[in-house]
C-alpha cells in the first residue's frame, strides 16, 4: 500500500511539472500570435509619416554645356544581296539543333547519340530533344537505334 502511495505520489508530481510546461508553451504561443497578427496589420496598413515642410527650394544651376562635335558622315556601301544574306547568316549563331544537324550531314555512317554528346558536349537529355524535333521536321531519319542519318 505504501508503494503504492509512493508511486501515485511521483506521478502527481510529474504531472504538476507537464501542466507547467504546457502553461509555459501555450503562454509563449499566444505571444507568438499576438505577434504574428501586429506584423500583418502592419503590412497591410502602410505607414504614413507626416512630412516636413520643405525648406526653400534650390534652383539648380544650369551648366553651359559644350556643343558636341560634328564627326563626318560615312559613305553608305552599296551591296548585292547575296552579300547581304551572308553577312545576316554570320551574324547569326546557330543553336543546338543546328550543331546536331551538321555533325550528322557531315557524318557518312549517321550519328550515334554518344558520338553527339561528345561532340557537342551536350548533355543526353538535351540531345535527344533536338534529334526529336530535327526528325519532326523531317530534316533526319533513324537508321537504327541511336544512329541517325541525313533524310
Amino acid at each position: 500500500m505504501k508503494k503504492m502511495q509512493a508511486k501515485l505520489k511521483s506521478i502527481s508530481k510529474a504531472l504538476v511539472s507537464l501542466s507547467r510546461g504546457v502553461e509555459t508553451i501555450s503562454e509563449q504561443i499566444d505571444k507568438l500570435q499576438a505577434a504574428k497578427a501586429t506584423f500583418a496589420a502592419k503590412a497591410k496598413k502602410p505607414s504614413v509619416k507626416a512630412k516636413k515642410p520643405a525648406a526653400k527650394a534650390k534652383k539648380p544651376s544650369v551648366k553651359a554645356k559644350k556643343p558636341a562635335a560634328k564627326k563626318p558622315a560615312a559613305k553608305a556601301k552599296k551591296t548585292s544581296a547575296k552579300a547581304n544574306t551572308a553577312q545576316k547568316n554570320k551574324a547569326k549563331s546557330s543553336t543546338v539543333i543546328d550543331d546536331l544537324f551538321a555533325i550528322i550531314k557531315r557524318s557518312r555512317n549517321g550519328a550515334s547519340v554518344a558520338k553527339l554528346k561528345e561532340k557537342t558536349g551536350l548533355v543526353s537529355k538535351q540531345v535527344t530533344n533536338a534529334l526529336y524535333k530535327l526528325a519532326k521536321k523531317g530534316l533526319i531519319s533513324a537508321k537504327e537505334r541511336g544512329v541517325y542519318i541525313k533524310k
